[in-house]
């Protein structure tokens, strides 16, 4: 079920009226799906690499020896 005022505007949009409704509404549930397990990697990277110990005792004094390649 949905909203009778969100249909309305999903039916008024461009995009929504080249390709029907429930394509527009599939590609819109595969988007938010894409953005939620992008957002739940780059948090389980945030965890596992934040607030640590750094590189450990065996790297001590090489943090700011490398350097990021010019783009």
């Amino acid at each position: 079920m949905m909203d009778e005022s969100l249909l309305k505007r999903i039916d008024a949009d461009p995009e929504a009226r080249k390709v029907g409704r429930s394509a527009f509404l599939r590609a819109a549930a595969g988007e938010y799906l894409s953005r939620r397990r992008k957002r739940r990697i780059a948090d389980a990277y945030r965890k596992a690499y934040s607030g640590g110990p750094g590189l450990g005792e065996g790297f001590a004094g090489w943090e700011d020896e490398g350097s990021w390649p010019a783009t």
